[in-house]
């Protein structure tokens, strides 16, 4: 490869690189520091390590950052995750049983972080380009501690820049990917909706 043939080389390089990082990561830091708010709906579908289908389900989510937010998820089963910015409620309907941890332990280096947490994004997780997979633009972003409970989430969006899905892997294995529509961004929310009392007679397990 002679002089000339590689500065193009190089150029090309450099190009496909600057192309990366105006992909998906660029617009999870564009997300992050843009929106507020966000309501969305969403399809939940959870494969085992041999990649089948072990479960599907649906809700709701509304969040509003830093630490707020609300999951719904209304089949197969319904339970309820609330944020309310200093704990995480999780209300499961049918044992009726709710279990609250602390905000700061349990969102720091958790997915709910890279929707609903600060903006650092970059404090808790290390950020890969993966590229763009037929209409979507995909990022990868793994836990720098290594405590949690999964490996790693990938999140995909429009090349407008908006938010289209989110899958996680955990340490056993199962990915579970979060397919999400009707997204609304900023919108308006009632502080209502990041408020939880566990009902009346409900087991309630604590950190």
């Amino acid at each position: 490869m002679n002089f000339l043939e590689r500065f193009y080389f190089l150029l090309l390089l450099s190009l496909f690189a600057s192309i990366a990082e105006a992909g998906a990561i660029s617009s999870l830091k564009t997300f992050v520091q843009d929106t507020r708010t966000v309501r969305a709906a969403f399809v939940q579908t959870v494969l085992d390590k041999n990649t089948r289908v072990v479960q599907r389900g649906g809700g709701t989510m509304q969040f509003e950052r830093p630490g707020k937010f609300r999951w719904v998820y209304e089949k197969p089963y319904e339970q309820l995750i609330v944020g309310d910015g200093a704990r995480i409620w999780f209300y499961d309907r049918d044992l009726d049983q709710v279990t609250v941890r602390k905000l700061d332990l349990a969102i720091g280096t958790s997915p709910a972080a890279l929707l609903a947490g600060s903006s650092n994004i970059e404090a808790n997780f290390d950020l890969v380009e993966i590229g763009l997979q037929g209409d979507t633009e995909w990022l990868e972003a793994k836990p720098k501690a290594k405590e949690g409970t999964f490996e790693w989430v990938r999140l995909g969006f429009s090349p407008a820049g908006e938010l289209k899905a989110m899958e996680l892997h955990d340490n056993f294995g199962q990915t579970t990917v979060l397919t999400f529509f009707q997204v609304e961004q900023n919108p308006k929310l009632s502080a209502e909706l990041f408020k939880f009392s566990p009902p009346e007679g409900a087991d309630v397990i604590s950190d």
